[in-house]
């Protein structure tokens, strides 16, 4: 017999996600889901001002500059981030509301002094 308590649990575990809601958030999924993404969203939010250029952004990784321009295209086109050109250098920069749905999905609610801790007992069959 084994006794797990949840107190409160993340959106994704409160309520279905409609069709919609699954396909919106699967392509940020699947946007991020690649390592070499990842690093580029981490490296763009992180990076002091608030944007970043390519410059900076090509020579932290091992490959191309054609691939590094499809990773960052395959971001800017799920809307996780924005860019503009200014003369010889793309500039990007985090969209936060875009990121922050992904960090809603998973994070879980603030406890709520009225709600009280559910105690589940889950037996083996």
């Amino acid at each position: 017999m084994t006794t797990a308590s949840a107190q409160c649990c993340a959106p994704i575990a409160r309520a279905p996600l409609s069709e919609s809601e699954a396909a919106e958030l699967a392509v940020l999924l699947k946007a991020v889901a690649d390592p070499v993404r990842l690093r580029l969203l981490s490296m763009i939010g992180s990076h002091a001002g608030g944007e970043t250029c390519v410059c900076d952004l090509t020579d932290a990784f091992d490959l191309t500059a054609p691939t590094i321009s499809h990773h960052l295209k395959v971001l800017r086109t799920a809307g996780l981030i924005g860019s503009e050109r200014r003369g010889t250098w793309v500039y990007y920069w985090i969209i936060p509301d875009v990121v922050n749905k992904l960090g809603a999905l998973f994070t879980p609610m603030a406890h709520d002094a009225t709600v009280q801790p559910v105690d589940l007992e889950l037996t083996r069959v």
